[in-house]
């Protein structure tokens, strides 16, 4: 008997493929990210805090930040140390308060405070990596990227979306086997199957919308 190597997972056909992204469209049309903003530099600040950490805790530290610097000028003007305070229940906040500092810094420099519409760009700046350029791209300016975080990187691998050994990769084979018509919301519906369906220590298969589609075993069987 054939055994298939590793790193050789077989990706789901492309009829497939469809029907999942149709389910989750026919689902919801319009899925949201669970960060709070009010625009694209909000948004960046509260997706560069939320590394290693989650959406309720960052929101509830941003409210507080944003009340009195929602501006690059005004985070500037307020300080590492007040920024600091802020965040201080967050994880690694004391790097991430420098960051934020720094980005805030970089973008009245060299934007004219303004957050740039460019992967490129934003990778330039602290605390910015191809992860969080990819949310602000898409969530801000309606870019069809992909962020492949932690669930994403988990539902990728298990459905055989986009098997592959480093978000990169994941990311990558999303891009291509993403149909276009579904492509500007594909990060969302993923990273919140990934979040409250199919979770990682014990995905609730059950009531999974794709379960019939989906190749992963053993499937987590019901309550009772």
């Amino acid at each position: 008997m054939k055994t298939s190597k590793p790193g050789r997972a077989k990706r789901l056909p492309p009829a497939v493929v469809e029907e999942i992204f149709r389910r989750f469209h026919a689902r919801d049309p319009e899925p949201k990210g669970e960060l709070e903003y009010v625009d694209p530099y909000t948004l960046l600040v509260a997706v560069v805090l939320s590394a290693q950490a989650t959406d309720v805790g960052v929101n509830k530290a941003t409210r507080r930040l944003y009340a009195e610097a929602a501006t690059p000028e005004a985070m500037v003007a307020l300080g590492e140390e007040r920024v600091r305070e802020h965040i201080r229940t967050i994880g690694l906040f004391r790097t991430k308060a420098k960051n934020v500092i720094a980005l805030s810094e970089r973008l009245i420099a060299e934007h004219g405070g303004a957050v740039p519409p460019s992967r490129a760009a934003l990778e330039l700046l602290p605390g910015v990596g191809r992860k969080t350029a990819n949310v602000v791209m898409n969530t801000a300016f309606g870019e069809p990227t992909i962020a492949v975080d932690t669930h994403l990187f988990r539902v990728g691998n298990r459905t055989r979306l986009a098997p592959g050994k480093t978000p990169l990769e994941v990311e990558l084979g999303l891009e291509a086997a993403v149909p276009d018509a579904y492509r500007r919301h594909a990060h969302h519906w993923l990273i919140l199957h990934g979040r409250y369906v199919c979770k990682a220590r014990k995905p609730d298969c059950f009531r999974c919308l794709i379960e019939d589609l989906c190749p992963f075993e053993p499937k987590t069987p019901g309550p009772g």
